[in-house]
């Protein structure tokens, strides 16, 4: 395996045990196991897995960026592009089996380093903009009923569709995530 397939590997190994473990869940002995590698092979390219998770993160925030970004050029409405968000937060939770990266992270907090809790940071300043922006936009077109404060319906969303990853990780039943998103997506209204 060449150095960028064992880091993507690595990468790859350490996400899907952190939106099922959780950040305390999972050790470099058992990334080195699913990827058939040496422990002492991890730390070449990780140190340690504070840099790890920097760099889970970091990926995350790419690659939901991009994903925000495929909504904007593909969907037209605020309303619309809302309806994919939620479609995608209900994907991440994998039915009710996993969590997204960020939430996963979130519930161990106590436990990460605070360059991981920047990068946290990061990501939801992110999302909460564009959200933001879908709300900005749906009151104005009008497929988004009932928008009052644009900034705070982001920050409320967010929360909801985190919370609803939650709530569908506990029970391992997609059914929560549906009933916890039901009104927000009765607000869209195109």
């Amino acid at each position: 395996m060449s150095t960028t397939d064992t880091k993507t590997a690595l990468l790859n190994s350490a996400e899907n045990a952190a939106r099922t473990l959780g950040f305390d869940g999972f050790s470099y002995a058992d990334l080195a196991e699913d990827v058939g590698i040496r422990k002492a092979s991890i730390h070449y390219h990780f140190p340690s897995k504070a840099n790890l998770s920097v760099a889970l993160m970091q990926r995350y925030h790419q690659n939901f960026e991009a994903v925000c970004t495929a909504i904007n050029e593909n969907y037209g409405t605020g309303g619309t592009q809302l309806s994919e968000l939620i479609k995608q937060y209900r994907a991440a939770s994998d039915n009710g089996k996993q969590l997204c990266l960020c939430v996963s992270f979130s519930a161990s907090r106590d436990s990460l380093p605070s360059d991981v809790l920047e990068q946290i940071s990061l990501f939801r300043a992110m999302v909460i903009s564009w959200l933001t922006d879908i709300f900005d936009k749906g009151r104005l077109d009008g497929s988004i009923s009932n928008v009052v404060d644009p900034a705070l319906e982001a920050v409320a969303t967010l929360s909801l569709l985190e919370g609803a990853q939650l709530a569908a990780r506990s029970e391992e039943n997609p059914r929560f995530f549906d009933e916890a998103v039901k009104l927000l997506i009765m607000r869209i209204t195109v």
